[in-house]
């Protein structure tokens, strides 16, 4: 949001406020802008919808680099959240199985999303049913990490289901 500062100010009479925060009352633009140049700092529009709109005497230079770094904080301690894709077939034995329920427990702990696909060949998509047990079974062997987020859907030859991680309380 950029602020309209100093000259850019064409209104008649602005609310004025000062660098300490007292309220200076209504007056011209042309006056406030005075009285910030006698102090040494900007006049800042900052509720421009206001009426009369509020202007406050502050340094525009400082104020921007206090929320730019604000902003780069916020960013700092945002997480991306990746979705990691675990594929499995309908044949798959006990162990394998149990290796892939393991790699999506890791995800879930880093907080990370699965998609856990199951993909059909041939004559295979025939017997779905297969596929559904096979994802509800992994979803079972994996709740004390996450949940179900989505819930198995077939579509086309592969049938996806997604995990969410649980929220730490």
């Amino acid at each position: 949001m950029e602020h309209q500062i100093n000259e850019e100010i064409r209104d008649k009479e602005v609310r004025l406020i000062a660098d300490d925060g007292e309220q200076l009352g209504i007056v011209s633009a042309k006056e406030a802008l005075d009285i910030a140049i006698e102090r040494g700092m900007d006049l800042v529009k900052i509720a421009p919808q206001a009426q009369p709109p509020v202007c406050r005497i502050m340094d525009y230079g400082k104020f921007r680099f206090e929320q730019a770094k604000r902003e780069k904080e916020a960013r700092k301690n945002q997480r991306v959240v990746e979705i990691k894709e675990i594929r499995l077939t309908p044949g798959i034995d006990v162990n394998d199985l149990k290796v892939k329920v393991g790699h999506a427990c890791r995800f879930l702990k880093g907080g990370d999303k699965v998609k856990v696909s199951v993909r059909f060949r041939g004559r295979e998509v025939t017997h779905s049913s297969i596929g559904l047990e096979l994802l509800q079974r992994f979803a079972e062997q994996c709740t004390e990490f996450g949940a179900v987020e989505k819930q198995p859907k077939l579509e086309g030859r592969h049938m996806h289901m997604f995990l969410a991680p649980k929220k730490d309380k």
